[in-house]
């Protein structure tokens, strides 16, 4: 064969090759978390178990809450971007340890619970847009002497490590020059025993899970919420990085909600006897319902 036989016949070759490269894009376009989505037929959420209301177990032992509606909404969405009619949802309960570790690693395609979005954060997983915004507080019991971060010198409170409340706890209180036992609890119910077992002056958490811990509690007239907030938790669902595809599946789902009406009803769902939406809530919402 003549060189210029092998050049054309090299050509050809790499011309058949691109040919059935494109040919296998245009039969499956998608990448990432929804080619895996598409291939089990199913979205595998992550959410927490004792986040009420955001992210907890019902009393029939099923994912619900604020979180857990959104992400649903979020299923349909991403079962119409792979053409999967009838989408099936997989729950994984997640520690507040091991939750962006799960997204990173597959385990979960996406994180549906109280996860504050942080610069930080984002070398390890991607966002969503805002589901929701909170901020620190303090549970004390009623008629302790703890009504705000100054009023715990020399006192303990309790708060989960591996929360961006901790950090935001310890800084505030250096900042107040408060000089405080900042005690590591496992849990939310370890933390409100504790609170109530009178252990700790003061249990530290945002401002919507401690409303739920006093909703829940036995005894919830012995303990108030402290007027003080101490940090601003901009929440939203974690998902793997550089996977924009998905990410887009998501923010399209949570922006058509936030352009209606039925992100208060939501609201009204899970939040309803604990308070309306906040006005910085409330402009969240609007900032966060990008148009199509």
């Amino acid at each position: 064969m003549s060189r210029r036989s092998m050049v054309c016949a090299a050509m050809a070759a790499g011309l058949c090759l691109i040919g059935l490269f494109r040919l296998a894009w245009a039969d499956d376009p998608l990448g990432g978390t929804l080619k895996a989505i598409k291939e089990r037929k199913a979205i595998v959420i992550g959410y927490l178990t004792d986040a009420y209301p955001l992210s907890f177990l019902s009393a029939e032992q099923s994912p619900v809450g604020y979180s857990i509606d959104l992400c649903r909404l979020i299923a349909q969405e991403a079962g119409k971007a792979v053409g999967v009619e009838s989408l099936d949802i997989r729950y994984v309960p997640v520690s507040l340890a091991e939750r962006f570790d799960a997204v990173a690693r597959g385990k979960i395609d996406i994180e549906c619970g109280t996860s504050t979005i942080t610069l930080s954060r984002m070398e390890k997983v991607d966002f969503t847009a805002m589901t929701f915004l909170d901020g620190g507080s303090l549970l004390v019991r009623k008629g302790s002497a703890i009504h705000n971060l100054a009023s715990l010198v020399d006192e303990s409170v309790g708060v989960i490590p591996d929360t961006t409340t901790e950090p935001a706890l310890r800084r505030a209180l250096a900042n107040a020059y408060v000089n405080a036992k900042v005690v590591a609890v496992k849990d939310h119910a370890e933390g409100m025993a504790a609170l109530e077992a009178g252990k700790i002056g003061a249990y530290a958490s945002d401002r919507a899970l401690l409303v739920g811990l006093l909703v829940k509690a036995k005894d919830s007239d012995r303990f108030e919420i402290a007027p003080e907030q101490f940090s601003y938790e901009p929440y939203g669902f974690a998902v793997r990085r550089n996977d924009s595809e998905f990410r887009l599946v998501a923010n399209r789902a949570l922006a058509r909600v936030y352009r209606s009406a039925e992100v208060l009803k939501i609201f009204e769902k899970w939040f309803g006897t604990l308070g309306n939406p906040t006005p910085a809530l409330l402009t969240m919402y609007l900032i966060q319902a990008t148009p199509e």
